[in-house]
């Protein structure tokens, strides 16, 4: 086990995707523990003993009532507070699929001061599960990913989905997010400009494939880079490469923790 941050890869019944995040944690040199939600709720682990917290993909509670709704309540009923100085120390929070779903849940993301939910992550406009690569571009300067993922770039990742739509209450939602460089990913064509379907797999407004709180250590995203850290994950000439942008994703999370 490397002697990196402590990332806790928290779970429970309904998440699939913890053991491509606790893989792609350890192989980028970070100190991976399964943390499953009850162990929370009992006190026998602490939030604010780790260095980041990633919530994976899957369906928890199966998607009862509405997609991540159940963990979100479980999680800040259990530890909101501890999450809540987690995230005001500075320290990162990485939400992918239904772990992004959690964030927009818990009201972490997309933090412009609502009391209320203002996002949702809904069925997509094709009313079905998408399942495949796409496009995705970096649009802002981030400081968990920045330095090795900077604006401009553009990366293959597989998305897999039946409630990934980004949806606003209202505009000014989208406009403060855009305004504030929140908007971390779009969907794109392999070109890098914007696209409708099947490059946005979703019908996501403004193609937001991923955004950010406003001091940009909480991010959100659909797509799995959990599942593109090799190039043997890849699609099309993308498969030549070692390794594909989940490697780089992940490396740079651990070297921000490593950092702060």
């Amino acid at each position: 086990m490397p002697d990196g941050p402590k990332v806790a890869v928290l779970r429970m019944e309904g998440t699939n995707c913890e053991e491509e995040a606790y893989l792609s944690f350890l192989r980028s040199g970070a100190s991976p523990q399964y943390v499953h939600v009850k162990q929370v709720e009992t006190g026998k682990v602490r939030i604010g003993d780790f260095d980041i917290l990633f919530i994976p993909g899957g369906f928890s509670a199966g998607d009862y009532i509405r997609a991540g709704v159940i963990f979100a309540s479980r999680l800040m009923a259990a530890a909101g507070n501890q999450v809540k100085r987690f995230v005001d120390e500075g320290r990162p929070v990485i939400g992918v699929c239904n772990g992004y779903q959690v964030l927009a849940e818990a009201n972490l993301l997309p933090d412009l001061g609502y009391e209320e939910r203002v996002i949702s992550l809904s069925f997509n406009r094709s009313n079905r599960f998408e399942c495949r690569h796409t496009y995705v571009k970096v649009m802002s300067r981030n400081r968990v990913i920045g330095d090795l993922m900077p604006a401009g770039t553009v990366f293959q990742v597989p998305v897999a989905h039946a409630e990934g739509r980004f949806t606003a209450s209202r505009e000014q939602v989208l406009e403060r997010l855009q305004e504030g460089g929140q908007v971390l990913f779009t969907y794109c064509s392999p070109g890098g400009t914007d696209a409708g379907y099947p490059w946005n797999p979703n019908g996501s407004a403004m193609n937001i494939a991923g955004i950010s709180n406003r001091e940009g250590n909480v991010i959100g995203l659909m797509p799995h880079p959990e599942r593109a850290y090799y190039g043997f994950q890849m699609a099309g000439a993308e498969r030549a490469s070692i390794y594909g942008p989940g490697k780089t994703f992940f490396d740079a999370i651990v070297r921000y923790a490593i950092r702060k």
